[in-house]
């Protein structure tokens, strides 16, 4: 019925979107997903966060001279503008943020069935087996951890380790940290973003298990010291919320399976990293568990490739963009037929015996 016709699929723009930044990384997150908007043709709305209030003034000043108000524009502000932009008809949205937050944007886009993107984070876990390499471990879990104070969405969030080299894999990630940190200066490390947030992190040092590394803290400049908390009860802070802070809880297990069991019965993370030099064990591990992207023998790097998208899965987020699918997220993809002038009597009515005969001839 289709010949002699020809098939083809005709990108087109969604239209006018909304992009809702966060605060961890203010000027990446904002502009990164309004060049792919951009790219694909449409017009959009950026909300920088207001708790970066510096970064969205820049922002906004920039995107000013930059873009033409109806094509590009930057809203600023709190939570009344969050809601008044939520409240307006767009075609898209694409959100990054917590997953509290991006349920409050779900359920306002479902009002109107628009598309979104949510970009969330959640408890990412990080394996450490006996096979491990734990210098190398250690040094890559600290960098994934110290990178901008842990407040990135796939910061590793906890580590499970086999519980043999659980004390020898503190002395490296000791290591680690006073080779990133000469002679203990720690003048260039990354502060906690407010009185809040800083708070919630020191609850969480307070409350969950033993400090067996850092922790020291200033309230004045909202600084922590990166640390590790051994003895870690699953019900404590530590493990209820994202730390989103320098400090990595230790799980010891006996048994990789136990391991898999425990990370399978929480929210699908968006990251997983697995530190392993047994095959075996990082395919049962990537084979068993749902999560949005990940590294074997490394954390956090694998966002920067423009090769791969990047989004999560389940209470992580949907939808993915980075590279080549930042163009596709933002894109509707109409697939159109263009039909020649043969028109073929069989599909029309009436259908009668005969017209059945030769259409299972066809299919033969």
């Amino acid at each position: 019925g289709q010949l002699p016709g020809k098939s083809y699929v005709c990108p087109e723009p969604y239209g006018v979107v909304l992009i809702m930044a966060p605060w961890n990384y203010p000027v990446q997150l904002c502009l990164m997903p309004l060049v792919g908007a951009i790219s694909a043709g449409n017009c959009a709305v950026v909300k920088p966060s207001a708790y970066a209030p510096e970064s969205s003034r820049v922002i906004s000043k920039l995107i000013e001279s930059a873009f033409p108000t109806g094509f590009v524009t930057a809203v600023e502000g709190g939570r009344e503008a969050n809601k008044a932009l939520l409240d307006e008809p767009f075609d898209y949205i694409f959100f990054t943020g917590s997953v509290a937050v991006g349920k409050t944007v779900m359920e306002a886009a479902a009002k109107r069935l628009t598309p979104v993107t949510l970009e969330l984070g959640g408890k990412s876990p990080i394996i450490v087996d006996e096979t491990a390499n734990l210098p190398l471990a250690a040094r890559r879990i600290a960098f994934g951890k110290v990178l901008n104070a842990g407040q990135t969405c796939v910061a590793p969030d906890y580590l499970m380790i086999e519980k043999s080299v659980e004390a020898p894999f503190i002395e490296e990630y000791k290591k680690a940290l006073a080779s990133f940190f000469p002679e203990g200066d720690m003048s260039g490390m990354v502060r906690i973003i407010n009185d809040k947030h800083f708070e919630r992190v020191c609850n969480i040092l307070d409350n969950s298990g033993n400090v067996v590394i850092g922790g020291a803290r200033d309230v004045e400049t909202r600084f922590i010291e990166p640390a590790v908390l051994t003895g870690v009860p699953v019900d404590s802070p530590a493990m209820q919320q994202e730390i989103f802070g320098p400090v990595l809880p230790v799980l010891p297990y006996e048994k990789l399976d136990d391991c898999i069991d425990f990370i399978r019965s929480r929210p699908k993370p968006l990251a997983l990293y697995i530190f392993s030099e047994n095959k075996m064990n990082q395919e049962k591990v990537l084979n068993s568990c749902s999560f949005g992207g990940g590294c074997i023998n490394d954390t956090v790097i694998h966002l920067a490739s423009s090769h791969m998208s990047f989004g999560g899965v389940g209470e992580s987020g949907m939808g993915s963009y980075h590279g080549r699918k930042s163009f596709d997220t933002f894109t509707h993809y109409r697939s159109v037929l263009k039909q020649g002038k043969l028109d073929v009597k069989l599909r029309y009515f009436p259908y009668k015996s005969g017209k059945e005969k030769i259409i299972r001839m066809i299919l033969k």
